[in-house]
């Protein structure tokens, strides 16, 4: 059996290390209308603030979860019948017919990937498994890989192995490879619950699946929906410093703290970095993300976790990004690197 494998039918390998903390604000709060259930291998949730008289309980309820299958009938990899589940089947060099939605999501992707120079690699499936976190894990118990084993799976993985086409929509991979969209599909599903929303006459709503958030417009006390980011400690739940206010914001967040294993004293993180086929080693123990839309704070938060603070902050202030380090101290504590773009935001001065 795999020693850290996700939990249920998952996209996703991170558990929820988001918070919400209060609503915050003053006066009697107005009505706010609350939905939840399971998607992914965890939880999904929206509170909407003064809900119009048109919206219906369980007609949005209904659709959410029909939005959330579609997705999961696209994306999935524990879904053997999945669109990409049968492309991960299909042999290399024929174009292979999808879903807008999916090339979509691919896109984005690969996107990150050129940025970050492969930190951000939805090819690295192999490797993961062979260090015990993946679907596909099949190790002993916090066995560490052999160097020939992580070379043979490094040979499985690469980006640019994979081809787009948006019209009509296909994918092609030139080499045998297969695709595990875990670190960037939540929060595509988390976009795709803000559009329900709209759809449905929302305008102030909070949309959340397994810690990925998505904000629009104010809570039901008047104010900024309020988050807190969670402690990075695998043995209690709490939030590590203030929370920051979400409108018009989505914010996700990547880290290790609740998956990895120790042998000889050493820490084996689930986070992979492709360039080394070994898990991360530097000191990052969460990094968030703010960004417009879910999927790709999402995405970026991921690949920022691989690079570790320096190379990470350097590439968020390239690429316009709010981000916030939280990484461990010589002593075991905790400190806090952000960069001045997510320092505005939580200040309220950000654009």
């Amino acid at each position: 059996m795999p020693r850290r494998s996700r939990a249920g039918h998952s996209l996703v390998l991170l558990l929820p290390l988001l918070l919400l903390v209060g609503c915050g604000g003053a006066g009697a709060p107005e009505r706010e209308l609350q939905l939840s259930g399971r998607t992914m291998g965890t939880s999904w949730s929206v509170r909407v603030a003064a809900p119009p008289e048109t919206l219906r309980e369980a007609a949005l309820q209904a659709r959410i979860e029909e939005r959330l299958a579609e997705i999961n009938a696209l994306m999935s990899t524990w879904d053997p019948d999945s669109q990409l589940s049968r492309f991960n089947r299909a042999p290399p060099g024929d174009w292979f017919p999808v879903d807008a939605e999916l090339v979509t999501v691919l896109a984005a992707a690969q996107e990150i990937a050129e940025a970050s120079d492969g930190a951000f690699d939805v090819t690295v499936g192999p490797l993961v498994d062979l260090w015990g976190f993946g679907a596909g894990a099949e190790v002993e118990a916090d066995a560490v890989p052999a160097p020939e084993a992580v070379e043979a799976a490094r040979a499985r993985v690469g980006y640019r192995r994979l081809e787009l086409r948006e019209a009509p929509p296909a994918l092609r991979k030139t080499a045998p490879l297969e695709v595990d969209l875990s670190s960037i599909a939540k929060g595509h599903a988390v976009d795709a619950l803000a559009a329900v929303l709209k759809d449905a006459g929302a305008e102030r709503f909070l949309a959340e699946i397994g810690g990925e958030l998505r904000a629009e417009g104010a809570n039901a006390r008047g104010v900024p929906w309020r988050i807190g980011i969670e402690v990075p400690d695998p043995t209690r739940r709490g939030v590590a410093r203030e929370a920051i206010g979400l409108s018009g914001t989505a914010v996700a967040t990547s880290g290790d703290y609740r998956n990895f294993f120790t042998v000889d004293g050493t820490r084996y993180s689930h986070t992979i970095d492709p360039a080394t086929g070994r898990p991360v080693v530097h000191r990052v123990a969460s990094v968030t993300v703010l960004h417009p839309e879910a999927m790709w704070a999402d995405g970026w938060a991921t690949a920022l976790n691989v690079l570790g603070a320096e190379r990470g902050l350097a590439l968020a202030d390239e690429q316009g990004l709010a981000v916030s380090f939280i990484l461990y101290d010589e002593d075991g504590g905790l400190a806090e690197r952000g960069n001045a773009a997510f320092e505005r935001h939580r200040n309220g001065t950000s654009p």
